[in-house]
């Protein structure tokens, strides 16, 4: 089966209109750029900006007064006690700070899917590191990192040790970028043969999978962080506004 995987333009739209709002040009209160000024600007089709403007008010950055446009409100506070979103999660976690067993640092071929993620030709080779995480002694997730091999070559990413930063660290430092959104995918399924072991399941057992790809502000795709969790000791949870 294969995966086809195009970084979204919208996010490139989002990240900018974010920036603008952040540093003072569009300050809260004014009027933002209408949808076919926006078009124009960054040479994008109506529904691509119409999606990115349905994000940032559902984010709470901006206003839709009917008949009237787009105001902006500012930075939206983020509620006292929300969680930092899985694939944020994952990208900054220091090894050395949980408790985890490396599994494996080595080069592999991509799997289909992830091959489509990171934008590479089916088969391509990548650098994956994959561990296990326990709590209270029982294993909790399996959580795998899959890189192009010229990201991951020469840095930490390769090598047995425990990390001492989080992936995001030594992937900006090797790319010379930043990375600027996530984009999450959640499944679910049952485990393969090492999983169930690894995670003590049932072959029939549920697993939830979330892929969490980091591209920088271009929409390029530099990195693939993977979490598989057993469906009985895990509940994903967030916050939005609803707008």
């Amino acid at each position: 089966m294969s995966f086809e995987y195009t970084p979204p333009k919208y996010a490139q739209l989002i990240a900018e209109l974010e920036r603008r709002i952040d540093s003072g040009e569009y300050p809260p209160g004014s009027m933002l750029p209408s949808e076919h000024q926006l078009m124009a600007e960054f040479g994008m089709a109506r529904p691509t900006v119409v999606k990115a403007l349905g994000v940032l008010r559902d984010q709470g950055w901006i206003v839709t007064h009917q008949g009237k446009g787009r105001f902006v409100r500012g930075r939206p506070a983020i509620p006292t006690g929300q969680q930092v979103r899985t694939g944020r999660e994952l990208l900054e976690r220091k090894e050395v700070q949980v408790s985890s067993r490396l599994l494996t640092a080595e080069e592999v071929q991509a799997p289909n899917r992830i091959a489509a993620y990171l934008n590479l030709k089916p088969k391509s080779a990548v650098v994956l590191r994959r561990s296990l995480v326990e709590h209270d002694g029982e294993p909790t997730e399996i959580s795998s990192t899959w890189l192009p091999v010229e990201v991951a070559s020469g840095t930490p990413l390769t090598e047995p040790e425990e990390l001492k930063q989080g992936v995001r660290r030594y992937v900006e430092s090797a790319a010379g970028t930043s990375l600027d959104h996530i984009i999450e995918h959640v499944t679910a399924r049952n485990p393969t043969k090492e999983e169930s072991s690894l995670l003590d399941v049932k072959p029939s057992a549920a697993l939830l999978t979330v892929y969490a790809v980091a591209c920088d502000a271009t929409g390029r795709p530099w990195v693939v962080v993977e979490s598989v969790l057993p469906g009985d000791r895990h509940e994903l949870e967030d916050a939005y506004p609803i707008r």
